[in-house]
């Protein structure tokens, strides 16, 4: 019994570090025949990991469909048995992480409405001690990586030792192209906090829908992320929640087959002495851009003692609209898109408006 229990987790901590890290499955488990039919046709391709099927759903409106609940987890368990993939779950509450160790759930993750408040997360985390299980944790639905750092730091604390982090975007107000706003920057800067996690991306939260999912697959393995989770129903138009980003089985080996999979590094001398030298390029006119900001600084200072002496205000809107418009004019000459300008323009208004306010404060 022991020698079977070494075994299986020999496999998942095999799955676990595998790079990519492939999972799927349903957005939601409907039935078992459901379960156990999806399980097998993504093994049948080959490419997948991990099997994924959400238990309890969260929802955001009352009335929409919220999980099978318990009685969903002998189907993951005898899918695992029929295809060998291991499982893994969402929990949200201390009772659901005990139905799912009961069950023999592989892996766990915290979802993006959990993550978002505190106290779930720690009755979650609270559950897990003394358990020795890899523990995913998605962002929180606003753009808040204080939120996500402090759910990782709440599982670590509880004596979890393997985390990952799931990226699945960000709720933005207005937004269109995506069901959640991919913010990537904010990801990359979680996954340079904490270097040692995987970072897997969730396509089908970001998309939702499968017009752009190999798209945004695509993004992320270029950004080094350490594998995908993405949602497969055996029929997609008819499944119980998130119908419209699911895909079958068979789509989800093709879009797997068109991805270009990168690596970090290669082995050669050549290719890292070109790559030294392109760097220190960037360098340099970093150290240039460093020299200009402050330059800029200092004539902001010079601007900020007019102001003083003549009892004029801080900000003036017409001249920033004035400099947003002369710099995106210029910028999309040069390949610089609008929203990189405005977002790098507004830092620097800032840093100005800040050195000209030490000026009317002195």
């Amino acid at each position: 019994m022991q020698t079977q229990e070494q075994t299986e987790k020999e496999i998942i901590q095999a799955v676990w570090h595998k790079r990519p890290l492939i999972i799927s499955g349903p957005c939601s488990a409907e039935t078992e025949e459901q379960v156990l039919d999806t399980a097998q046709r993504l093994a049948a391709t080959g490419k997948v990991d991990m099997l994924r099927a959400g238990i309890w759903k969260p929802r955001t409106k009352p009335g929409m469909f919220e999980g099978v609940g318990a009685k969903g987890l002998p189907w993951l368990q005898q899918a695992k048995k029929l295809t060998g993939l291991p499982t893994t779950v969402e929990v949200a509450t201390g009772k659901q992480v005990q139905d799912a160790l009961t069950f023999g759930v592989d892996v766990l993750w915290i979802g993006a409405r959990t993550t978002v408040n505190p106290f779930s997360v720690q009755e979650v985390a609270d559950a897990l001690r003394g358990v020795d299980i890899p523990v995913m944790i998605k962002n929180p639905i606003n753009p808040d990586l204080e939120l996500w750092s402090g759910a990782v730091e709440r599982v670590a604390r509880a004596g979890i030792k393997q985390i990952g982090l799931i990226h699945r975007g960000f709720s933005s107000y207005g937004n269109s192209e995506y069901r959640n706003a991919p913010m990537w920057h904010l990801a990359i800067d979680m996954k340079l906090k904490h270097p040692g996690m995987p970072l897997i991306n969730d396509p089908s939260h970001i998309c939702g829908r499968r017009d752009i999912l190999l798209e945004v697959m695509q993004k992320a393995i270029d950004l080094d992320y350490d594998g995908l989770m993405i949602e497969s129903h055996i029929d997609p138009d008819n499944a119980w929640s998130d119908a419209k980003q699911q895909i079958t089985p068979e789509r989800l080996s093709e879009m797997l087959s068109h991805i270009i999979w990168r690596k970090e590094d290669v082995n050669s001398e050549e290719y890292h002495a070109a790559l030294e030298a392109l760097r220190q390029k960037i360098n340099h006119l970093d150290d240039e851009l460093m020299q200009i900001l402050g330059q800029r600084m200092k004539i902001a200072e010079q601007i900020g003692q007019y102001k003083k002496d003549n009892n004029i205000t801080i900000l003036q809107t017409g001249r920033w609209n004035e400099i947003i418009e002369r710099a995106s004019a210029k910028g999309e000459k040069i390949g610089l898109s609008k929203e990189f300008i405005t977002k790098y323009l507004d830092a620097v208004h800032m840093e100005s408006i800040n050195h000209q306010k030490k000026v009317l404060d002195s």
